[in-house]
Order: structure tokens, then sequence, then C-alpha cells
């Protein structure tokens, strides 16, 4: 039995303009349908879930310009965002990584989609991945 705190991929972000238009090649090219669509006021974006298998693909939107997902299609353009971690317990698996060295966005889990719980871990320290850790 593995001591691994990460159970499963949650799902894999990826940041676009056009939100309808995304959506639309998803299900065209993959017969793909939105399995869950959601507003997230305090990070300034709309996200619509794709399910494969027990993971999503997640394609998210910024709703105002100063949000984290705007600021990032500004300097980067559309592509992958971040990638998301299930994990049974947010707060153990933060507290791991910050002792192994990561830099966390959020000093605390939070509140996020779909009624999880979540925190962030900064890019830098991480092998230039931004990591979102998720507790159903």
């Amino acid at each position: 039995m593995s001591d691994s705190l990460l159970t499963e991929i949650d799902h894999i972000a990826i940041a676009v303009e056009d939100l309808e238009a995304a959506i639309e090649y998803y299900g065209a090219a993959f017969g793909a349908e939105v399995h869950h669509r959601e507003v997230v006021d305090g990070d300034g974006v709309e996200e619509a879930l794709i399910k494969v298998a027990d993971s999503y693909i997640q394609l998210t939107a910024a709703t105002r310009p100063e949000s984290p997902i705007a600021k990032f299609l500004q300097r980067k353009g559309e592509g992958l965002h971040h990638v998301g971690y299930r994990v049974d317990d947010c707060a153990a698996a933060l507290a791991a990584m910050v002792e192994a060295g990561a830099t966390a966005i959020d000093k605390a889990p939070r509140p996020g989609s779909r009624g999880t719980t979540v925190a962030f871990i900064h890019p830098k320290g991480s092998f230039g991945t931004l990591i979102e850790l998720v507790q159903e």
C-alpha cells in the first residue's frame, strides 16, 4: 500500500479566451459534453468541466480583467494552466508540500468549485507547474 497523499488526477485546467468556443470544440472533436459548469466569483473565473473517466478537463475563462486567468492569458495566451491533484486531506497535503520546499499561494485550504476544498502551490519550487490540491 502506498503512503502517497495523491489519490488521482482531479483535472487538467486549460485557460481559454472564449469558453463557449472551447466547449463547442471539445464537443465537435471528442463528442464531449459539459458535466459541470460554474462561475467562481472569488477567483474571477467561469469553468466548464468535461468528465474523462474519474477526472476532468477544466476549461476556464476569466470573468474580470484582474483575475489570475486573465493575467495568464495576457502573458502566455491560451493553453495549459495547471494540474489539479486529488487528495484526501487538503491541509495535510499542503503542509507536506510546504515542508518539502514548495511555495504555497494559499496559506490555508479554501472553498473551491463543486463544493471542494482547494489550495494552490506556486510553479516556482514545483518544477514550473502550478498545482491545485483538491479535496472532494
